[in-house]
Formats: C-alpha cells, sequence, structure tokens
C-alpha cells in the first residue's frame, strides 16, 4: 500500500475506489490498475483532493471519458480523478450553455440542437466529456472547441478556483494551457447562436452518419491515434503506406479507417504500442514525417 493512501480516508473528497481497473473506464478497453481512483462529486471536494495531494506530493492524473488515452498494462502509480455525477449539469442562459465537466459532448451536442443553438455540430460524434474536450481544445469537420469558448472555470492543481478565458486558455491545434498549468475544467461556458432546430439536427445526423460510415464505431477504439501533420492526413500516409490491417496480438490498424487502432478483443496496451512504433518508423522511412500521437499515453511502464 502507497504510504499516502490512508491519508484520503481521513478527507471528505468524494468515493474512493482502491487499485481500480482502468479498462473499465478506458473506450480501448485497456488499462490496468490505479492506485487508487477518486471521483469527487463536488468542486470542494476535488479542491480538497487537489490540495492534498500538492502538501504531499501525490502523483495524479484526470480521468474524462477514457476516450483518447492508452493506460499501461501496469496501471498507474498515484491519484487517478474522474469528475463524478455533482459536474453532470446543463443549463441554457439565452445563447450560452453552462456545462459542467463530466457532461457528455455528444449528450450536450443533442441538447444545443433541440434548444434551436448552433456551434457545436462538429462535436456531435465526439465521444468525450466537456472537461475533456476543453483540455484538448477537440475538434472535427474544421472547427473546434476554441470556436465557440467562452471561459471556465478551473479548480488548479493547489487547490484554487480560478475563471479562464478564452486569451487564459492559449488554445491551439488539440492543445490548451492546462498541458503545462495543471489543473481540472469543472464547469465551461460556450457562446452559440440561434439557428433552425432542423437544420442542427440534420448536420448532427450527418456528421453521425459519416462516422459510421468511416469510422470502425462497433469496435472499442480512442478516436484518431494521430494527428494530422501540416498540408496531410495521418490516415493516409497510413493507408498509403499498406499499414492497414496490420496485427499485433489482439490490436489491429483498422481497415476502414487507418487512423484508427482497434481492439479485437484482448488487446494490450503493449500490443497498440507496438503497432504506433512501427507505424511512425514506416512513416518516418518512407516519407520523412513524423507521426505525433493524439492519443496520450500514460502509466507505468
Amino acid at each position: 500500500m502507497q504510504q499516502w493512501m490512508p491519508l484520503l480516508a481521513e478527507h471528505d473528497i468524494g468515493k474512493v475506489l482502491e487499485h481500480e481497473p482502468l479498462s473499465k473506464y478506458t473506450t480501448w478497453k485497456i488499462g490496468g490498475p490505479a492506485d487508487a481512483l477518486v471521483i469527487p462529486d463536488t468542486k470542494e471536494q476535488l479542491a480538497r483532493l487537489l490540495k492534498l495531494a500538492s502538501e504531499h506530493a501525490i502523483p495524479w492524473m484526470q480521468l474524462g471519458r477514457g476516450s483518447n488515452m492508452l493506460v499501461s498494462d501496469k496501471g498507474i502509480r498515484g491519484l487517478v480523478i474522474k469528475l463524478g455525477p455533482g459536474f453532470d449539469y446543463v443549463r441554457f442562459e439565452d445563447e450560452q450553455i453552462v456545462a459542467g465537466g463530466g457532461v457528455s459532448l455528444v449528450k450536450l451536442c443533442v441538447m444545443a440542437s433541440k434548444q434551436g443553438l448552433s456551434g457545436l455540430e462538429f462535436a456531435g460524434g465526439i465521444p468525450g466529456s466537456v472537461g475533456g474536450a476543453v483540455y484538448m481544445n477537440a475538434g472535427a469537420h474544421g472547427s473546434d472547441v476554441s470556436q465557440i469558448f467562452q471561459s471556465a472555470e478551473i479548480v488548479l492543481d493547489t487547490g484554487e478556483l480560478a475563471v479562464y478565458n478564452a486569451e487564459d486558455m492559449q488554445f491551439s491545434y488539440r492543445h490548451s494551457v492546462l498541458h503545462e498549468q495543471r489543473g481540472m475544467v469543472t464547469e465551461a461556458v460556450f457562446q452559440m447562436k440561434r439557428g433552425d432546430r432542423e437544420e442542427i439536427s440534420a448536420a448532427l445526423a450527418a456528421f453521425k452518419d459519416r462516422r459510421r460510415l468511416t469510422q470502425p464505431l462497433q469496435l472499442a477504439c480512442a478516436g484518431s491515434v494521430f494527428r494530422n501533420p501540416p498540408g496531410d492526413y495521418a490516415a493516409r500516409l497510413i493507408e498509403s503506406a499498406g499499414l492497414k490491417g496490420l496485427k499485433a496480438g489482439g490490436a489491429e490498424v483498422s481497415v476502414q479507417h487507418a487512423n484508427f487502432i482497434v481492439n479485437t478483443g484482448q488487446a494490450t496496451a503493449e500490443d497498440v504500442l507496438t503497432l504506433m512504433k512501427h507505424i511512425q518508423s514506416t512513416i518516418s522511412s518512407q516519407t520523412g514525417i513524423k507521426l505525433v500521437p493524439e492519443v496520450f499515453v500514460v502509466g507505468e511502464r
């Protein structure tokens, strides 16, 4: 047992699950145990938890809906923090949406369409949380979070509560300031525009159909594995290299979308990493392009 583990029981920080398998919480269905998975249900509990981690030098990482993450087979030492049901709320204030950090992005898009609010259509098929989407500046179809972002409440790693505007977030491609300045998004405000409900719903349906036809969503996966290099597409490069269908253990480069790696049933993190490294080395040797992972690889190796 980690020497700091008893401290968790001494504070009101939410639900604590010791040695919890993270494969239950990732869309790849891969990942070893966390020393402790903590699920705070209020901002106060989260602030208390992060302050405790800071004071006792306890390593921690956040987990959204597990859709952009590869957790190692040995798991994660320290704390894994996942926002609880108390962060799953949505309010509509005229043309603004206020959403808790734990809200499903897909659910939020549907709710916005029913309100006749346009701006989130691009995110209708992104299987992440609001907090994760802000952290990653998630995007698709030529748009991203930065284009509708107004502000966010963030609990910093010191336990302090801060409010960041768009400039503070320093958004760029799949990046925000939270990659360097650690904290967790507890709430975000998005600026929308009034639109025709039927047109918004039709756009969402079209994007959903496109994803269903082009992506292997029937298998456990984590979305795009690599970022698109400037002026090109990772999927095109991987397919041109003849790597579709390549397998390592239970992992496979999708025959439907070359920038997806799927879990065919019993894949390990090492299987996925083997394919990722092979793809990178092949593309680099053939084209000189170095593919950068879009997924986060975390945990003990």
